[in-house]
């Protein structure tokens, strides 16, 4: 079998570190194990041995295969061991002089034409480079955790990299059986910098008070297809590492709003409230299962109001239709009368200002989020005004549940929910792409395989509509005066000119 590195070296023998040297053996490379901790790197091999031991008992790979990955991993105690290795990775702790003083003492041992990588996840490979005799070949290797079922891996450039050290690294991935993705030296590089919008967001909803944890969860899981809501990916990961990652990006990118940090998680985080690990976060868990925490069922009520739909509502033509088909009356007046129900399906706008631009009667008013096809999702989502009435509230609920389908009553809010979210994650995807963080389609792909996300960020905003987008981004500009919501040049003219946001200039 031929590789693009024959014997590498691995410093760190923690879960990254392992995960790196299994799926190098098994691409056929002779692995070197080095820990600073005594009896570390040996610990880690058998680790490894017990793994391949496992895969062959589930009959996954045969004896002889796992011989021969057993076969080329050997734990080693100095640096100096690592001498003859062409390819040497870093997976030691997160801190910035640590790694630097790592790499100062690898280049004084191996041989000049090696490459040296960090598979760090925050810091700057500029930075971990810079003061090195040849930073040319210093280059970043994110993988992500556990790594040999998280198929992508960052290859990422620092300032000095020189080119075929990343083509080089990108054709070792492949070996691997990962997807190499090619990411520029910025914080976050591709897939933390895209994850920023969905915790984010959803902890400023939570912040408004518009609807509970569970509430923005089921939202986001049953309109919007993803697999798991916010809070619950917070309580999963454990909010002692994604903390601090919002502050460092934050911070890296000099305070940008579209990536502020939540008091909540700092809050929660000082409580030691981290999640699944605690067995308590955003959720409380038992034994690691997490307890759901029960809907309250749609209110029963006498009667149904006449349903007056407003002319700009978002889809009113199928609006109109799905109203007819729940049973109620339409009022087609000019007007609302004076005991309709008030439907208003804005995009990016809060229910409070459509009815005061409309000049419509706030008690009745409700919103319903139309931006997505009522038939692809499996939740309907409304959103009351301060004024709106209890009764009204009631009876649009009962209404809109009376096909079985699941229905959230939120709080009002600048696009909803899932508009607030969907924009949000992909207006700092497009703007990845004006910035040149890297190409269309490995964000697409980082994403995908990264995040688990139900579509790459770009795709997604392609699905419900790049205009509509930009039009949701501009009003929640307009109700919240928060620059966050600015949208990214890259979708401004995108979607002024119809165009896909996987389109690139020639």
């Amino acid at each position: 079998m031929t590789v693009n590195y024959s014997r590498i070296g691995v410093v760190g023998a923690g879960a990254m570190g392992r995960g790196i040297a299994q799926i190098a053996a098994q691409a056929g490379s002779e692995v070197l194990l080095l820990d600073s901790f005594a009896g570390a790197a040996e610990r880690g091999r058998e680790a490894l041995v017990a793994q391949w031991n496992k895969l062959h008992e589930k009959n996954k790979i045969d004896a002889a295969t796992r011989d021969a990955y057993i076969a080329r991993v050997k734990a080693v105690d100095s640096v100096q061991a690592l001498a003859g290795c062409d390819l040497v990775v870093e997976a030691i702790v997160e801190d910035l002089e640590v790694k630097r003083k790592l790499f100062r003492e690898l280049e004084g041992v191996v041989a000049e034409t090696a490459t040296l990588v960090t598979n760090t996840s925050s810091l700057s490979v500029t930075a971990i480079a810079a003061g090195l005799k040849h930073p040319g070949r210093i280059a970043g290797f994110h993988f992500f955790n556990p790594v040999p079922l998280m198929k992508v891996v960052e290859v990422v450039a620092g300032f000095k990299t020189a080119p075929e050290v990343c083509k080089q690294l990108a054709g070792y991935a492949t070996q691997m059986g990962h997807s190499a993705v090619q990411a520029q030296d910025t914080p976050g590089f591709i897939v933390n910098h895209a994850g920023r919008g969905y915790g984010t967001e959803a902890l400023r909803i939570v912040g408004e008070g518009v609807a509970d944890f569970a509430t923005v969860d089921r939202i986001l899981k049953d309109q919007a297809g993803f697999r798991l809501g916010p809070f619950e990916l917070l309580d999963l990961t454990a909010l002692d590492v994604s903390h601090p990652v919002m502050e460092s990006i934050y911070h890296q990118y000099f305070e940008e709003p579209r990536f502020r940090p939540s008091v909540i998680t700092a809050q929660r985080l000082a409580a030691g409230a981290l999640g699944r690990k605690t067995n308590e976060g955003f959720y409380r868990y038992n034994d690691g299962v997490m307890q759901q925490v029960p809907e309250a069922p749609a209110p029963v009520v006498e009667g149904t109001p006449s349903v007056w739909v407003s002319p700009r509502a978002a889809r009113r033509a199928e609006l109109l239709r799905l109203v007819n088909t729940l049973g109620a009356q339409i009022d087609s007046g000019a007007t609302a009368a004076p005991q309709s129900l008030i439907l208003v399906a804005p995009l990016g706008f809060d229910v409070t200002t459509v009815a005061a631009v409309e000049r419509l009667d706030a008690t009745r008013t409700v919103g319903i989020d139309m931006m997505i096809d009522d038939a692809a999702t499996k939740r309907r989502v409304l959103a009351t005004n301060p004024a709106t009435r209890r009764d009204i509230r009631d009876a649009a609920h009962a209404l809109f549940a009376r096909d079985g389908k699941a229905v959230s009553v939120i709080r009002d809010s600048g696009g909803f929910v899932t508009q607030r979210v969907i924009g949000t994650i992909v207006n700092i995807a497009a703007d990845m792409c004006q910035q040149r963080v890297c190409t269309p389609a490995d964000l697409e792909t980082a994403v995908q395989l990264g995040l688990g996300y139900p579509r790459g960020p770009l795709a997604m905003g392609n699905l419900y509509g790049p205009t509509n987008m930009l039009e949701v981004l501009f009003n929640l500009q307009t109700v919240y005066g928060d620059p966050r919501y600015r949208p990214s040049p890259w979708l401004r003219r995108r979607g002024a000119l119809g165009l896909s946001l996987l389109h690139e200039e020639e």
